[in-house]
């Protein structure tokens, strides 16, 4: 695989980094939170949708949380209409391209469904995006976060009438202000990677859009609390996207043949190490998180044409899993406190210090293997 021409690998180089983000959490089937300053923010939210559709082909919905969000306002958020066949004309009463995580809950909802009344609704025509955009998720209120939740682990979200499946492939973006909340502990730990989108980074896609369709002012209100996309991506001729879902498969494939040394296990188990004892870190540095570490040190490895991980992508990966999982420790509470250190001095030791700092220090102190 190494030395070898790889279009695949030529793609990726040409991908920005949101797009890399993305193309990402579709290979490792994982979800991601992306933060941008509030100047910036609806553009983005404009170019996660383009991404969708025209990088990938996958259909896309927008939901705009706030503290007022309800569990239906949820519901009904994420759902776009079906572009196949009806809900009842396929085999098994499935929706097509839906995946059922297993036989005994498609007769569970089939049961529902024989029962229910309203079996020939709209909303059941319906079905969950590819991807969904929400936008301000930590503004919303815990149930709204625990039931997004739900949808991660569980790949289903239960309504007043239905029960819909998430379909496969299934992506998950929370859209959120730089430095505001955290999201609740178990959601933040369940998102994959984060990313931090600056101004110099640009909107590739969308300005290419605005350069040759302005959008109306209109389309720019954020005003109500849930916002259906009005750019719903169709499933496109795969030979007209960048990727493919058959590229997609085909690098998923490839991740689960990547090795790894001994050398590089070892240094990846130290960098957790360090984390857990950096004294700025108060938590953070869970299971959940060793295991998305390991997780995108191998879904890297295909997209730079190795077929083993090298030290270099278990420090990029590090970048990518920590940040906003890490929380920073107050004076107070640094552990050298509880054996008499001086409360100034400890003040003037973390001042200023950043989750990125933690990262960057534990990574020059941990040896590199050759």
């Amino acid at each position: 695989m190494e030395g070898a021409s790889n279009p695949t690998a030529e793609k990726v180089q040409a991908l920005s980094n949101i797009e890399l983000a993305v193309l990402l959490c579709l290979v490792a089937d994982q979800h991601c939170i992306i933060e941008t300053d509030k100047q910036l923010f609806h553009g983005l939210e404009q170019e996660l949708r383009i991404i969708a559709s025209d990088i990938f082909g996958l259909t896309c919905s927008v939901l705009d949380c706030s503290v007022d969000t309800t569990l239906d306002d949820f519901g009904n958020g994420i759902l776009v209409k079906d572009d196949g066949d009806d809900y009842f004309a396929s085999s098994n009463g499935k929706l097509k391209g839906e995946f059922f995580a297993s036989s005994e809950s498609t007769r569970i909802s089939e049961r529902r469904t024989s029962k229910s009344p309203r079996a020939f609704t709209p909303l059941d025509s319906r079905r969950i995006a590819n991807v969904v955009i929400a936008n301000n998720l930590n503004t919303a209120n815990s149930q709204v976060q625990i039931q997004a939740l739900e949808l991660m682990r569980g790949k289903r979200n239960f309504t007043r009438t239905a029960v819909h499946a998430a379909p496969r492939p299934f992506l998950l973006i929370a859209l959120n202000v730089s430095g505001t909340n955290r999201l609740t502990t178990h959601l933040n730990d369940q998102f994959f990677i984060s990313h931090k989108h600056q101004a110099e980074d640009g909107l590739p896609n969308f300005e290419e859009l605005q350069e040759k369709e302005p959008v109306s002012e209109d389309d720019a209100s954020t005003s109500s609390v849930v916002r259906s996309s009005p750019y719903i991506s169709e499933k496109r001729n795969s030979s007209s996207l960048t990727f493919s879902q058959e590229e997609i498969t085909a690098l998923t494939a490839l991740t689960a043949e990547v090795k790894i040394s001994s050398e590089v296990r070892a240094y990846l188990h130290n960098i957790v190490v360090f984390l857990r004892l950096h004294r700025a870190v108060a938590g953070g540095i869970s299971a959940m998180a060793t295991r998305h570490f390991n997780i995108l040190s191998q879904a890297l490895a295909p997209l730079h044409s190795l077929s083993y991980i090298s030290p270099s992508l278990v420090a990029l990966a590090a970048r990518k899993i920590y940040p906003h999982r890490i929380k920073i420790t107050s004076a107070e509470n640094e552990r050298s406190m509880q054996w008499g250190s001086s409360l100034e001095a400890v003040k003037a030791v973390l001042d200023g210090v950043t989750v990125e700092d933690v990262i960057e220090e534990v990574l020059q102190s941990v040896e590199v293997p050759l």
